[in-house]
């Protein structure tokens, strides 16, 4: 399984650096480009592809059977479709329909092992994916699958955060609000699909009562006093936390807007904001999981989050202000931050490599 794990995760970086460009091309730089479609193809491809990679591929770690790397290399695949042949963008979407209906299969898997209701909610992210990618593969425009797919990712998160809350002695009707939150997400995707106006506002104020929860009652608000790496990952974590907020409240405010600066803001609030934060905070834990070898922190990772976070902050305002160069420089210090970051995890894992032998 060890070629399993690193072909998926191999092939999730080379589709996140792929991806990376395209945002670049999307959002408006004038550079070469593999295929005219590459700039459109931005959001399958981060998000179902890579993020559908690379989460598929740590919960398949986590089982230990063969069969569940099926997800993650199918997801990688499809990816690999989009960016090279692009007459099978269609196919690639079924593809991608395939990938998240085997991680719902693995979900099932992990819920026979342990039922809770962490690990439900987990399984209601990739749902999410899957019905995400069933609009996306039927046809409809990306901004409709698009609410599905930020469903996916901030339900997983929060159900990881959930699980580290259960570590806690939080009061009795701490989990009870952290449902009724939960149902209210819920809720909010199954108006997207029929009353988007009023769907997509409800599901911005699902995030904004899982901000609350959060910054009321995760760890992170005592880790972020200790030394370290869990310093390290609670501010990433409290960051994150207020970028969902941003991206919920805009949601509230805007509804769904289909296209343009507006539009820019919600996304990225949440994706850049919310999600890459929590992969910078988790990136020290998750990657010795797959890999099987340490990453070391390192202070320099404070550099990172900080462009993320400052460069975000000049892109929105952008978006807010409908100032075009403000998004453009932005975004490029986006992706400079996330490559960064990943050229710090690299160095630290070959190192780390050098220094010990492969598992067999």
């Amino acid at each position: 399984m060890n070629r399993l794990r690193y072909l998926s995760l191999a092939g999730s970086i080379l589709i996140l650096l792929v991806t990376l460009w395209a945002a670049l091309l999307r959002i408006g730089w004038d550079w070469p480009t593999f295929t005219p479609q590459l700039a459109g193809m931005h959001g399958p491809l981060m998000i179902s592809s890579f993020f559908g990679a690379l989460i598929a591929l740590e919960r398949a770690v986590a089982l230990g059977k063969a069969w569940a790397y099926s997800s993650p290399i199918l997801a990688v695949l499809a990816g690999l479709m989009i960016i090279f042949t692009p007459a099978l963008i269609v196919p690639a979407a079924w593809v991608l329909v395939l990938s998240s209906a085997l991680y719902l299969a693995v979900g099932a898997a992990v819920i026979q092992r342990q039922s809770a209701i962490f690990t439900w909610l987990l399984e209601a992210g990739v749902l999410a994916l899957l019905v995400g990618n069933l609009i996306w593969a039927l046809g409809y425009p990306i901004f409709h699958a698009v609410w599905w797919w930020m469903a996916f990712l901030v339900l997983t998160i929060a159900a990881e955060r959930l699980e580290l809350g259960r570590l806690q002695r939080l009061p009795n009707w701490a989990f009870p609000t952290f449902y009724a939150v939960s149902a209210v997400v819920g809720v909010g995707l199954a108006l997207a699909l029929a009353a988007p106006e009023v769907g997509v506002r409800v599901l911005g104020l699902g995030m904004v009562g899982y901000v609350l929860w959060l910054a009321r009652f995760d760890i992170a608000r005592r880790t972020v006093k200790l030394p370290g790496l869990p310093k390290f990952i609670a501010i990433c974590l409290l960051t994150g936390y207020a970028w969902l907020g941003l991206g919920g409240v805009l949601m509230m405010i805007y509804g769904p807007i289909p296209a343009g600066f507006l539009y820019d803001a919600m996304l990225h609030t949440v994706f850049v904001g919310f999600v890459f934060s929590m992969i910078f905070g988790h990136a020290p834990i998750i990657f010795p999981a797959v890999l099987r070898l340490p990453v070391r922190y390192t202070p320099s990772m404070y550099g990172t989050l900080v462009l993320l976070n400052l460069s975000l902050i000049l892109r929105i305002a952008g978006d807010l202000m409908t100032q075009r160069i403000w998004r453009l420089w932005g975004g490029l210090l986006n992706a400079t931050a996330i490559l960064i970051f990943i050229g710090i995890i690299a160095v630290s894992v070959i190192r780390s490599k050098r220094s010990a032998p492969l598992p067999s």
